[in-house]
C-alpha cells in the first residue's frame, strides 16, 4: 500500500532502472510501495516471457505498457516481413503480460533514402497489417511520436497530430497514441492535439528533456525538474482529455542507471510528488488545471 495516495498511478519503466534482472525490477517495484510497471522485450525474454508474466501477477502489478514494437519503414520486402512477424510476437507478449498497450516506435528512414513521406505510408500500411491481429489479442497498438531530433533514425512521427492521423482509421481499442512529455513539451500545437486524442491516449509517460543535450541525444532524458519541461499542464490536459490511467516514468540517462536502483525508483517517487502533480488542484491524479489549446 502506497504511503501518499498521489503515488497509486505512478509506473516505473523498465528503462528508468535499466541494469535490473526481471526478478529484481519487480521486487524493486513492490518493495517502493507502487503498483504499476512498464517493461521492454528484452529483459523479459532474458528471464522468460512466461515466467515474468507469473513473476509481475504475483507481485499484484500492473504493466502500463510493453515495449516496444515498431520499426515498420523499410522498402526491402523480406525487410518488411520480418518486421510484421516480430511485431505480431510482440503483440502476443503482451497479451500474455497483460499489458494496457504495445509501444509503437515505427522506424526512421531506411538506409540511403530521404523519401519522408514513403516512409509514413509505409507505417501506414503496416498497421493495416497489424492492427486487426492486435484487436483480435486484446491488444492496443500505442504509435509514440519522437521528437523530431529523432526523424531519421527512429521514428517518422515527430507530432501528437501526425499520430493521431495515422491512428484515425482503426478503432481506438486497436490503436491509440503515447502522450510522452519528452518528445512533446516543444510543440505548440500539443494542447489542442492532446485535447483531440480523447480516449486514443493509451500511455501517458514523464520523464524531463536536459540541456544542453549530450553527444548521445538519447541520453537525454533526466529526473523531472532537472530540466525545461513544465509538467502539471501536461497532467491537467490528458485529464481533461479524459484519460484516468496511470503516469509512467521512462528515463534513459546513463548517470541515472549508474545510481543504485533503490534510490532511483525513491528519486523518481519524491520528484513525481515535487515536480509532476505538485502545483496541480484537487482531484484526478493531482488535479486539474486550465490548459489552453
Amino acid at each position: 500500500m502506497t504511503a501518499d495516495p498521489r503515488l497509486a498511478k505512478l509506473s516505473i519503466n523498465y528503462k528508468t532502472v535499466e541494469g535490473w534482472s526481471m526478478p529484481d525490477f519487480v521486487d524493486g517495484v513492490a518493495a517502493a510501495g507502487l503498483s504499476a510497471l512498464g517493461t521492454w522485450r528484452e529483459p523479459v525474454a532474458e528471464f522468460g516471457l512466461e515466467r515474468s508474466a507469473k513473476l509481475i501477477r504475483d507481485a499484484g502489478l500492473r504493466v502500463t505498457s510493453h515495449c516496444r514494437g515498431g520499426f515498420l519503414t523499410a522498402t526491402d520486402p523480406a525487410a518488411r516481413a520480418t518486421a510484421l512477424a516480430d511485431n505480431r510476437r510482440a503483440i502476443e507478449e503482451t497479451a500474455t503480460l497483460g499489458a494496457e498497450s504495445l509501444v509503437m516506435v515505427v522506424g526512421g528512414l531506411p538506409t540511403g533514402s530521404r523519401d519522408l513521406v514513403g516512409a509514413r505510408e509505409r507505417v501506414a500500411e503496416a498497421l493495416a497489417e497489424l492492427a486487426p491481429y492486435a484487436g483480435e489479442c486484446g491488444v492496443r497498438l500505442s504509435l509514440e511520436a519522437l521528437h523530431p531530433m529523432y526523424c531519421a533514425d527512429r521514428a517518422v512521427l515527430s507530432t501528437l497530430a501526425q499520430a493521431l492521423d495515422l491512428a484515425a482509421p482503426f478503432p481506438s481499442a486497436q490503436v491509440g497514441v503515447v502522450v510522452d512529455t519528452f518528445h512533446l513539451w516543444w510543440d505548440p500545437e500539443v494542447w489542442a492535439s492532446i485535447a483531440r486524442a480523447g480516449d486514443r491516449i493509451a500511455s501517458f509517460q514523464v520523464c524531463d528533456f536536459l540541456m544542453p543535450i549530450p553527444a548521445d541525444a538519447l541520453m537525454a532524458r533526466g529526473y523531472m525538474g532537472d530540466g525545461v519541461i513544465d509538467f502539471p499542464p501536461f497532467v491537467a490536459a490528458v485529464e481533461s482529455a479524459g484519460w484516468t490511467g496511470d503516469v509512467e516514468v521512462e528515463i534513459f540517462n546513463a548517470d541515472v542507471w549508474a545510481q543504485p536502483k533503490a534510490e532511483v525508483v525513491e528519486t523518481v517517487k519524491q520528484r513525481y510528488l515535487d515536480v509532476v502533480v505538485s502545483g496541480v488542484g484537487a482531484g484526478g491524479v493531482g488535479g486539474s488545471r486550465v490548459v489552453s489549446a
